[in-house]
């Protein structure tokens, strides 16, 4: 099995700074990405940002050009750096993970437990 453990959220002022962190472990072979969603009450969860293990990203449009979204490949872990917050930010972010576990190749998919991030105005 795999955990996803992130850290991070908490409550900022409109126009402040958040970064997220979400750390994977367990049966880990490769883990081909790892991304950050968010789901605001009353909405469907929406992608925020991902990041293949080439290095390669995609961001959602909302939040282009304020979240930066990195991944240190060593230590499993990936990042979002949350910059110019705006109280429509507010949600819960969850991690997501598709993870190799063995040479077999097999793909799996993993959520956190999720973490709150709230914006004041």
């Amino acid at each position: 099995q795999v955990q996803l453990v992130e850290a991070g959220g908490g409550l900022v002022q409109t126009g402040g700074s958040l970064r997220l962190s979400c750390s994977a472990s367990g049966s880990i072979f490769r883990i081909n990405l790892m991304g950050w969603y968010r789901q605001a009450p009353g909405k469907q969860r929406e992608l925020v940002a991902t990041i293949r293990d080439d290095g390669s990203t995609n961001t959602a449009g909302p939040v282009t050009g304020r979240f930066t979204i990195s991944r240190d490949n060593a230590k499993n872990t990936v990042y979002l750096q949350m910059n110019s917050l705006k109280p429509e930010d507010t949600a819960v972010y969850y991690c997501r993970s598709l993870v190799v576990r063995s040479s077999a190749g097999y793909q799996y998919e993993y959520w956190g437990q999720g973490t709150q991030v709230t914006v004041s105005s």
